[in-house]
């Protein structure tokens, strides 16, 4: 099994012992994001809906760094700090996907790194 590492600087460098995204044939494996700003490392300011673009975009930028786009991805795991979120992620998803939408879970921690309030991870299928 050929495994392709994915890196692009247009979204934050891994901040632990991962890749930031691992293409298998023309399957690719998102790492998951947190609302970090690429350039400085940091967390996006404002509340969670600036959180949640931030994530998406981050993600976005890694899918086209594998030679893909949000369009591509075929599941996305949500991780939400408060669950009460849920309808600003729907809102803030209608805007960066279009149906079919890909299938999906939601779900509620404790915490996620450096305090954020959201982090996502997906699952991408070039061959489609």
């Amino acid at each position: 099994m050929r495994r392709e590492i994915i890196s692009t600087d247009r979204a934050p460098q891994a901040i632990g012992t991962y890749s930031q995204a691992v293409k298998v044939g023309t399957t690719v494996y998102l790492s998951g994001q947190i609302p970090l700003v690429p350039e400085t490392m940091e967390m996006i300011e404002g509340g969670i809906e600036a959180q949640i673009r931030r994530v998406f975009d981050n993600l976005s930028a890694v899918a086209e760094a594998a030679g893909g786009s949000l369009a591509d991805v075929v599941k996305l795991n949500i991780f939400l700090t408060d669950l009460a979120n849920f309808a600003t992620v729907n809102e803030v998803m209608a805007e960066y996907f279009n149906e079919p939408y890909p299938a999906r879970a939601a779900i509620g921690v404790a915490s996620l790194p450096r305090d954020a309030g959201v982090e996502m991870d997906a699952i991408m299928e070039l061959g489609a």
